[in-house]
C-alpha cells in the first residue's frame, strides 16, 4: 500500500510539473496583482516621520508632551467625523439583526417553517419566513451541514445561537397594520419600552435591546505570551452601541439643552454634524462593525481578492500626524499662531471668547465637512468635536513608546486620549499638541471620532502623491 502512495504522488509531481512555466525555478507563487482602493470618504495620510509634542511654549505647564521625533506608516483615515447618518446606518443595521434574530429564534421555538403562511418572494407570510437559513438541514451544502451539526446547532456557552445564519431576504414589516401572525408581533412589542413607560400615544424603542457583539484578538498579549492557544487571546465584546442623548443634559448643569436632547441625533437636520454622545467602547464597536460590513459585501460579490483591512480608531501618533497636515512644528492645522484668518473669519468650530459661543457663528457642533481642510484634505482637525483615538493616557508615554509607530495600548489604563479639542473649548485645546483625556465608558456632548484604516505598502509620501 505505502508503495502504491509513494507511486501516485510521484506521478502527480510529474503531472504537476508538467502544467507549470517556472522550468523548476524558484519564482514565487502568482497571485492576482494588488490595486489599492481608497475607501469611500477617506484620504490617504501618506507615512512619514515629524516632531511629535509642543512646538511652543507648554502655557497651562501639564508637561505631558515633549518633543520626539517619531515616523508612522500610511494610513486612510475618514475626511471629516463620523456623523450622525453614519452613526445611524450602524444603529439601523444593529436593530434590523436584533429583530431578526428574536424572529429567528421565536421562529424555531414554535416549530414555524417558511411556506407555513402566505408569504411570496420578499414578502412574510408568518414568522416562519424568517427562521434560520439552516433550519432545513436538506437544503444545506455538505460543508453547511458539517458545520451545523457539530458547531451551530451547538452554539457556544454564552450564545446558543452563534454561528447561524439569518434570513435577510424577507423584509421586515414595520406596520402594525400588516403583522402577518401574532408571533411576529410579539417579537416587535419586545423591541419597545412598555406600555407604562410610553406618553402622549408614542411607543419608543428600548435602545437598550440595541446590542452590538464582535470578536477580537489581542495580538500584543499573544505576541509576549510565552504559552497559550489561539484561542486563549480571542476577546468577545457585547456592547449598547446607542449614543447617549442625556449628555446634553448632563455635562451642562443649569442649562437649557433640552432641543438638543430631543432632536440632534435623529433628527434629518443634524444629519451631517459629527456623532456625540459615543463613548470609547461604542467606537471601537462601530469599526468593527463597519470592517464587518465592509467584507460581508466583499464576500457577497464573489470578489477574488482578500478581505480589507480592518477599520480602526487612530493611534495618538497617528492622530497628530494627519492633524498637521505636513506642516512640521505648526501650532494647529492650517499652521499658525493665530485662530483668525487674514479677514477675520475664524478656521476652526470652538470657544473664542468667555461665554461667547457665537462668535465663530456656531453655538454647538457644526457640519462634519466645514471651514477649511488641512493639507491632508482632512476638515475639523481642531475644534467641533474631540475625537478619541486608540492610545492609553499617559502623562509620561513619550518617554517610553517607539519612535516607529508609537502607540500605547495599555488595556488596564481605563483613560483614553481625546484628540482636537471641541465646539465648547477654548483655543489651547485646538492646538495639535495638545493632548487630553476621557474615561473609556464615559460619552460626552463634545466628543465624537474618525476611524482609519491601514495602506497597503510603504511607498513614501512623494511617490505617492506624485503618481497621483
Amino acid at each position: 500500500m505505502k508503495k502504491f502512495i509513494a507511486f501516485i504522488a510521484i506521478i502527480t509531481l510529474l503531472i504537476g510539473c508538467g502544467k507549470t512555466s517556472d522550468k523548476g525555478e524558484l519564482v514565487g507563487v502568482k497571485g492576482a496583482k494588488w490595486h489599492p482602493e481608497k475607501p469611500y470618504g477617506m484620504a490617504l495620510v501618506p507615512g512619514g516621520s515629524f516632531i511629535m509634542g509642543k512646538s511652543d511654549e507648554d502655557v497651562a505647564h501639564v508637561q505631558d508632551a515633549t518633543t520626539k521625533t517619531v515616523t508612522v506608516r500610511s494610513f486612510y483615515m475618514d475626511e471629516t467625523e463620523i456623523t450622525n447618518a453614519e452613526y445611524r446606518q450602524f444603529v439601523e443595521w444593529v436593530k434590523d439583526s436584533t429583530m431578526r434574530v428574536r424572529l429567528a429564534v421565536l421562529a424555531e421555538e414554535t416549530g414555524s417553517k417558511p411556506g407555513d403562511g402566505k408569504g411570496k418572494g420578499k414578502k412574510a407570510g408568518s414568522i416562519g419566513d424568517f427562521a434560520f437559513n439552516d433550519q432545513d438541514p436538506e437544503k444545506m451544502t455538505a460543508y453547511d451541514k458539517y458545520m451545523y451539526d457539530n458547531y451551530y446547532s451547538i452554539g457556544t456557552d454564552d450564545d446558543p445561537y452563534a454561528g447561524r445564519k439569518l434570513n435577510h431576504k424577507v423584509k421586515l414589516i414595520k406596520d402594525t397594520k400588516l403583522y402577518p401572525d401574532a408571533y411576529y408581533a410579539e417579537v416587535m412589542d419586545s423591541m419597545y419600552l412598555p406600555i407604562e413607560e410610553s406618553y402622549n400615544g408614542l411607543r419608543t424603542m428600548d435602545v437598550n435591546k440595541l446590542k452590538f457583539r464582535y470578536s477580537w484578538m489581542d495580538i500584543q498579549a499573544a505576541a509576549k505570551a510565552k504559552v497559550g492557544k489561539r484561542k486563549d487571546f480571542i476577546r468577545t465584546e457585547q456592547v449598547k452601541i446607542y449614543p447617549d442623548t442625556t449628555t446634553w443634559i448632563k455635562d451642562f448643569s443649569y442649562s437649557y439643552n433640552e432641543p438638543m436632547h430631543n432632536d440632534y441625533f435623529w433628527h434629518q437636520a443634524y444629519g451631517d454634524y459629527p456623532v456625540v454622545g459615543v463613548n470609547w467602547q461604542q467606537a471601537k464597536a462601530f469599526c468593527a462593525w463597519r470592517t464587518l460590513n465592509k467584507n460581508s459585501y466583499i464576500k457577497s460579490r464573489k470578489k477574488s481578492r482578500d478581505q480589507i483591512n480592518s477599520f480602526r480608531l487612530p493611534s495618538e501618533a497617528e492622530w497628530e500626524y494627519a492633524a498637521r497636515g505636513g506642516l512640521q512644528s505648526a501650532t494647529y492645522p492650517w499652521g499658525g499662531p493665530y485662530t483668525k484668518n487674514d479677514r477675520g473669519c475664524f478656521l476652526a468650530n470652538f470657544k473664542p471668547m468667555r461665554g461667547d459661543y457665537a462668535a465663530d457663528q456656531a453655538l454647538y457642533t457644526v457640519e462634519a465637512k466645514s471651514y477649511e481642510p488641512n493639507g491632508y484634505n482632512l476638515y475639523n482637525m481642531a475644534g467641533n468635536v474631540a475625537e478619541w483615538t486608540d492610545s492609553a493616557y499617559d502623562p509620561n508615554a513619550y518617554e517610553y513608546v517607539s519612535s516607529m509607530n508609537p502607540s500605547n495600548t495599555d488595556t488596564s489604563n481605563k483613560r483614553k486620549v481625546v484628540r482636537g479639542g471641541s465646539w465648547k473649548d477654548v483655543a489651547y485645546f485646538l492646538q495639535v499638541s495638545t493632548r487630553d483625556y476621557e474615561y473609556a465608558d464615559s460619552a460626552r456632548s463634545f466628543i465624537g471620532f474618525r476611524t482609519v484604516q491601514d495602506y497597503m505598502g510603504t511607498q513614501t509620501t512623494d511617490r505617492i502623491n506624485n503618481k497621483r
